[in-house]
């Protein structure tokens, strides 16, 4: 019977990402809201507005509910599921810190990014930018060009490995998200740099900011481990393929049977 088993020694520097163990959750995720105000302890908040879409309901995982409510920042919340922004409407009934749009974000056009802000008081500077829209992420961040937020969390795709490059299609229609390093390289082209990870967020700070928190290698391998959900294939000499990792389609919940990605019927897996 053949063995497998993954020993693959962990690159990430625990000191390189240290804002790691301030996570925590008032309605993120997976720790974002402990980590976004560790970000802002050190950079400082000079205007204290934010900017989030899709925004779901305001709350419901959400960036920057905390920003807005606990801590008094003004903000700009886009969300283009009408029964969502009714729910949106709900939680910042008779608010004053928050404009409120129902709207897709396109990454041209009159529902640009761009276009959309510049109907609002937001300042081009503005502290923190929540982007989560689960695929077009890459693009609409690149489409960005008239602000220059301080901060940004994007969203990623965690199950690609950090070696490789990969950008979805651009279609509004399509849900496949941009690897790690395919959002690193933008950052670094729009003048950004990675300073922390969560499963599948990264957050990335002004370079100029970045000096403020002290981190010494900030490369891709130091800061995430994709260890959890990386899927490992490799082929024997007679053509099966062997699974080896995560073993689940992680959005769905189904597991990924080895028999499930065989190329060859087993008649036809011979050597030579």
């Amino acid at each position: 019977m053949a063995l497998l088993e993954i020993r693959r020694k962990s690159l990430v520097n625990p000191e390189s990402m240290y804002l790691h163990n301030y996570r925590k959750n008032v309605t993120s995720q997976l720790g974002e809201d402990g980590v976004i105000e560790k970000i802002f302890e050190i950079a400082g908040t000079p205007n204290k507005w934010c900017v989030e879409f899709g925004a779901w309901d305001g709350k419901h995982f959400s960036n920057t509910w905390s920003l807005l409510n606990i801590k008094g920042w003004r903000g700009v919340l886009i969300e283009g599921d009408r029964d969502r922004f009714v729910e949106l409407e709900n939680n910042y009934n008779g608010s004053k810190n928050a404009v409120l749009l129902n709207t897709y974000i396109q990454v041209d056009g009159d529902n640009s990014l761009d276009a959309i802000l510049q109907e609002t008081d937001v300042p081009s500077d503005f502290d923190f930018l929540s982007i989560d829209v689960d695929g077009m992420d890459w693009y609409i961040w690149d489409s960005l060009a008239g602000y220059r937020p301080r901060v940004v969390i994007i969203e990623f795709n965690p199950t690609i490995p950090n070696d490789i490059y990969f950008v979805q299609d651009m279609d509004m229609s399509v849900n496949h998200g941009s690897s790690l390093l395919a959002m690193i390289d933008l950052a670094k082209r729009k003048g950004y740099e990675l300073v922390a990870t969560t499963e599948w967020n990264a957050f990335f700070v002004q370079e100029e900011l970045f000096p403020l928190f002290g981190i010494q290698d900030n490369d891709i391998d130091s800061m995430h481990s994709v260890d959890r959900f990386e899927s490992r294939l490799f082929q024997l000499y007679d053509g099966t393929l062997v699974l080896g990792g995560c073993a689940h389609l992680v959005w769905k919940g189904i597991p990924i049977h080895q028999n499930d990605v065989q190329i060859l019927p087993v008649a036809l897996r011979k050597y030579g």
